[in-house]
């Protein structure tokens, strides 16, 4: 039947029912079936069906799109160095417009496009509209009538008739509505269409849907309808819609969803599923685990994180495997659950090949220091990467017209890349650039890729390469040592270096906890890295334990970390009216030995003397600071072998500076969860803060 074709509409005796009365029992006689098509949503790795009431959380929309703004790539830029050592990660994922609800959306606009990333959660949303109105809730006045796109357009092609109306009145008849009922309906504009998932229909079949969704939209104007579509796969403009953006989760819609996903999915009693919920947003939450927060913006990929911690009732240290288990949904799990066909140019390329052209592409932009990138660049690094398959790809032009389709491919079928503005590319998250640039470093095989990441051991940029390329190899025993190697070259020349890394072992010997946490305790003690290595006396001990998880107070510390309290605030330049009085009483409880306390109570006492009126110590200190805090350096140094003047200049302390971040990098990568032999370990740690390699004397 061709399009135009269908069937006259049949004269129902409901025909001369007031249009109230037969929209009231229109609404009755398809309940059942919106609540049937609506009222459940299936998720991946999870068997049972789950009540979309009990896990929709309401979502953002973005008024504006922000790949259809004009902006240049120094624009996007702006705010954003990654060079810096505390630079916004999750600036890339932002976009920087007001958000509105997406309930007032949906009232607002009568013609509504809502476009998002695979597994935004466009298709819940709109299920989620179509049952508030079957309850009355939302257009109370309006017949539900909800379609998937893909289903239609997969029915019209059997059929040899693609006729949107025809089919809305087939659907229908199972509910005792006849074609005449339906005519009436959508004259009077008394229908609320859904037509989901435009992207997920055949590229042969888009312009036949597209001209029958224009034909039903522009007769019955009257109605109201909502469209979803993948951000890039809008290849057409409907006239009279607006178009719309599903907003990434923030982190009050986080929370909302993890409590709820914890209830419903798993089954849970009530309190049980918020305990374990209140859990994982505290997992979330902690500063190792930012790069799995920075993507769980979207429900796909916050579920995903959900169901593996209710598996591992952890978040995952290795985190290159939930990245692996990430991208598998969205490279190819994700259509074949909903038994969608992409286009043939894309489809072609195997898992390994995506997983190449990708990881090539990131590794080239991470490594020029490129996050932003103009489209013609990145069609040209797929199009090279084309060119080298074998017997597919030879002519020119052939090669320009295909990448310009994969790179559409890519940001449609996974939105891994997103048109950020007009011609203007980014990764959707920093976290996957970084993640297929340590990929194409282990696809290599080979240690001079290794060693040339470790040139790149002192460039906070840089961190999280090493430590998912740590995860994403076999054995990360090479790779370590190379950081390990590296890093004790950036003191190994110096004699300084070498009397105080000598003096910090001689102090580490007398504490039975690990050696390389009580050496790493002595370097956070030496005061002349106070408020210049950003190291905090107060979190000493905290600081500590990631090197030695049973590190404690014990005397030999305490009284250590109480003299050197009081020679910091001593010396502390930017703090002259620090009080030492209050570290020496800490020190002075303590059971030590009687010449000891005889000199610190000397000290204090000229302290307290004058403490009482603070201008009269202003003044005091004034004159006498500087030798009151060499007594006191005179004895921490007699009694404690503590407090010794090492006379570092900027150079030693921005060495030292880079020795502590590669140290802490290397830490990072060991405690990552990556494979590595218990010899390697064993040997790393027990070297940590002590360098291999001898100075000459």
């Amino acid at each position: 039947m061709n399009q135009g074709d269908a069937p006259k509409p049949v004269e129902s005796p409901q025909n001369n029912l007031p249009i109230a009365v037969l929209v009231e029992q229109a609404r009755l006689q398809v309940y059942d079936k919106i609540q049937h098509q609506c009222g459940t949503i299936q998720l991946l790795n999870i068997s049972h069906l789950v009540d979309l009431d009990n896990l929709f959380v309401n979502v953002n929309i973005l008024d504006e799109i922000p790949s259809q703004r004009w902006a240049k790539i120094s624009d996007h830029l702006k705010d954003f160095d990654p060079s810096a050592d505390e630079f916004d990660r999750f600036y890339l994922g932002k976009v920087r417009q007001e958000r509105v609800p997406g309930l007032e959306a949906a009232q607002k606009n009568p013609k509504l496009m809502v476009l998002g990333k695979p597994g935004s959660g466009k298709t819940t949303f709109l299920k989620h509209l179509a049952i508030e109105c079957n309850k009355g809730k939302f257009q109370a006045n309006c017949v539900p009538i909800f379609i998937g796109l893909k289903r239609f357009a997969d029915s019209a092609r059997n059929t040899g008739c693609f006729d949107l109306l025809n089919y809305i009145s087939q659907d229908l008849e199972i509910c005792n509505i006849t074609p005449a009922d339906v005519e009436r309906l959508l004259k009077q504009g008394r229908t609320l269409i859904f037509l989901d998932g435009l992207d997920e229909i055949l590229e042969q079949d888009s312009e036949l849907v597209r001209q029958q969704i224009t034909a039903l939209s522009e007769r019955y104007f009257k109605n109201r309808f909502l469209l979803t579509c993948r951000t890039q796969a809008q290849k057409y403009r409907f006239n009279g819609f607006t178009y719309v953006e599903i907003a990434d989760f923030n982190q009050e819609q986080i929370e909302t969803f993890a409590k709820k996903w914890f209830v419903a999915v798993t089954r849970k009693v009530k309190n049980t599923g918020l305990a374990r919920a209140a859990e994982f947003i505290e997992k979330l939450q902690q500063p190792e685990n930012n790069r799995i927060r920075e993507l769980a913006v979207t429900p796909i990929l916050l579920s995903l994180a959900c169901l593996v911690f209710e598996n591992l009732e952890d978040l995952p240290k290795n985190r290159a495997k939930l990245y692996e288990e990430g991208l598998n949904i969205l490279f190819i799990r994700w259509d074949e659950e909903k038994g969608v066909q992409r286009q043939e140019v894309y489809r072609n390329l195997s898992l390994s090949h995506k997983n190449k052209l990708m990881s090539q592409v990131a590794a080239i932009m991470f490594e020029q220091g490129n996050y932003f990138f103009e489209q013609s660049k990145i069609q040209q690094l797929i199009a090279d990467y084309l060119g080298t398959l074998p017997g597919v790809y030879t002519e020119p032009e052939s090669l320009q017209t295909d990448s310009d389709a994969v790179l559409k491919s890519i940001e449609v079928q996974h939105g891994l890349l997103v048109e950020r503005s007009q011609r203007v590319y980014s990764f959707s998250h920093l976290t996957f650039q970084e993640y297929f640039t340590a990929k194409q470093i282990v696809a290599t095989s080979d240690i001079q890729a290794l060693k040339q990441l470790v040139n790149h051991i002192v460039e906070p940029r840089w961190i999280e390469v090493f430590v998912l390329t740590a995860g994403i190899l076999p054995k990360a025993d090479t790779l370590l040592e190379l950081i390990k190697q590296k890093t004790d070259t950036i003191i190994a020349t110096d004699r300084k270096f070498k009397q105080f890394f000598n003096w910090v072992q001689q102090k580490s010997l007398l504490v039975p906890y690990k050696p390389a946490a009580v050496r790493f305790f002595y370097h956070v003690l030496a005061p002349e890295f106070a408020g210049v290595i950003e190291f905090d006396l107060d979190n000493a001990f905290d600081i500590a334990c990631v090197f030695d998880p049973d590190f404690a107070h014990s005397f030999e510390l305490d009284l250590d970390y109480a003299l050197a309290s009081a020679l910091a605030m001593a010396v502390d330049p930017n703090n002259p009216n620090s009080d030492p009085s209050y570290a020496l009483a800490m020190a002075l409880d303590l059971n030590i030995e009687p010449d000891l306390a005889q000199a610190l109570q000397q000290l204090n006492s000229q302290l307290s003397n004058v403490n009482k009126d603070k201008k009269a110590f202003n003044s005091w200190w004034q004159a006498n600071g500087e030798a009151w805090t060499e007594q006191l350096r005179y004895v921490m140094i007699k009694y404690r072998n503590i407090g010794y003047d090492w006379q570092f200049g900027d150079r030693h302390k921005e060495l030292l500076k880079q020795y502590y971040d590669a140290t802490e990098l290397l830490v990072g990568c060991l405690n990552s969860g990556c494979e590595v032999t218990p010899q390697v370990r064993q040997e790393i740690e027990e070297t940590l803060f002590l360098p291999i390699v001898e100075i000459d004397t």
